[in-house]
């Protein structure tokens, strides 16, 4: 969306929120990072504190879940089943969004697109689609 500008992609959340907000027109783009927001309350209070939500480092080794990473991971796996990309996914998310809802749905899934992204960086590679696959296939 914006590539490695972390500053601009906060801006975007905090302007997506806003406009929905103040019922103004939002696009489709704006419409699903709103959405994605709306489904998390608990980033709510931070999203209203725009400062502070710019400014904020979020460190794993403190325990803490980035919020704009877990979003935008949202929105990620929601782009790739909308494109059934890799090709499988969109009948792998409807088994489990039928089964556990849509969020927690998602949230399974985050735990192999994380995995897979971590790998391709490590390997300083393209993500393997097919590992990623066949991660998903084996979430329940």
């Amino acid at each position: 969306m914006f590539g490695n500008d972390r500053d601009s992609m906060r801006r975007y959340y905090l302007q997506c929120w806003q406009k929905r907000k103040q019922q103004q027109p939002l696009d489709a783009l704006e419409q699903q990072v709103a959405r994605v927001i709306e489904e998390h309350p608990e980033y709510h209070a931070l999203l209203e504190q725009t400062g502070k939500a710019l400014q904020r480092e979020y460190l794993p080794e403190s325990g803490e879940t980035n919020p704009f990473l877990h979003m935008g991971l949202h929105l990620g796996i929601r782009e790739q089943v909308a494109t059934d990309r890799p090709a499988g996914i969109a009948a792998i998310y409807q088994r489990l969004a039928t089964r556990h809802g849509v969020l927690e749905a998602e949230h399974r899934m985050m735990e192999c697109l994380i995995e897979s992204i971590w790998l391709a960086q490590r390997n300083q590679a393209a993500p393997d689609e097919a590992a990623y696959l066949e991660c998903l296939k084996t979430l329940g």
